[in-house]
């Protein structure tokens, strides 16, 4: 399986114009087109570090990832890495360095940032927020910014919540699209994560720089199933969050057949909340099981 780095895919595919106005090199659409011919990637494997890299600091993070051919990272906000969006300048410039000199690239970074509240002050709070992870990301050189919907207020009809998501995602990905960083909306909360609730929300985001972040949910199979819930969104998925490979709480096997299906380039990105004893040695483990599902 041939992968590329950032520098490669962008000497490689730079006349290629992916769709929407964000290049693919900014973190845009991942499913291969025409236009790239001979430069068609893979999907490719990288690690959040919710959570178990919650407590390695950034130089521990970029060293396991490249020992394990975790190719890329999502710097979750909060962890011990300490990249967020108080840095100062100067701090910025150290971290893309410490990335630009090594083999693995920060895919983007994982905010908690949400736009389900009905207080207008809160609502307003995250976008602002969203905008600043937006500005630091472009600053460090990353691909795109991760928010999410987090639940359904029980005061407020359903149909209202969802299109107060969808127009806020469209704020801070028209701002996302200015700086060139994708916004990716995982499919995270109560309610929220049912899958036509997101293609509601996706279609009041209605903009080419709004993406989606499959997240692997046990929701994920209700209704008609995992594969017409897929369908929903699937021209829209930008990063798949995966989680512990070596457990069959979802059908990994189905799930890479509809990403194959699709042409899917982009990145799946490990994230689990249970921790292994050995971090190191099950990363390890996990890229054999990965290789052989996206091979």
């Amino acid at each position: 399986m041939t992968t590329y780095n950032r520098r490669e895919f962008i000497r490689t595919s730079s006349a290629a114009v992916l769709s929407g106005a964000v290049a693919a090199s900014f973190g845009g659409p991942c499913f291969s087109q025409d236009a790239l011919g001979e430069a068609q990637i893979a999907m490719r494997l990288g690690l959040v570090t919710y959570n178990w890299g919650k407590d390695w600091d950034l130089p521990t993070v970029i060293a396991n990832c490249s020992a394990t051919r975790f190719e890329g990272v999502e710097l979750r906000s909060t962890h011990k890495h300490g990249v967020e969006i108080t840095l100062d300048q100067a701090a910025r410039k150290e971290v893309a360095k410490r990335f630009a000199d090594s083999d693995v690239e920060l895919v983007g970074l994982g905010s908690a940032c949400d736009y389900h509240s009905p207080d207008p002050a809160e609502l307003k709070a995250n976008i602002e927020e969203t905008k600043a992870f937006v500005r630091l990301c472009h600053d460090l050189g990353g691909g795109g910014v991760k928010v999410r919907p987090n639940g359904l207020p029980e005061e407020v009809p359903v149909a209202k919540t969802l299109e107060q998501i969808g127009r806020a995602l469209h704020e801070v990905a028209e701002f996302g699209a200015d700086h060139g960083v994708a916004i990716r909306v995982e499919v995270h909360g109560r309610g929220t994560s049912e899958l036509p609730h997101m293609k509601t929300i996706m279609d009041h985001a209605d903009h080419e720089n709004a993406y989606v972040c499959w997240n692997c949910n046990a929701q994920d199979l209700q209704g008609d199933g995992l594969e017409h819930n897929f369908r929903l969104v699937a021209e829209k998925i930008n990063t798949v969050h995966i989680h512990d490979l070596r457990g069959d709480q979802y059908p990994w096997n189905l799930l890479f057949s509809l990403l194959k299906g699709q042409k899917f380039s982009g990145w799946t990105l490990l994230e689990d909340g249970a921790v292994p004893e050995n971090i190191v040695a099950a990363m390890h483990e996990n890229r054999k099981l990965w290789e052989q599902l996206a091979g």
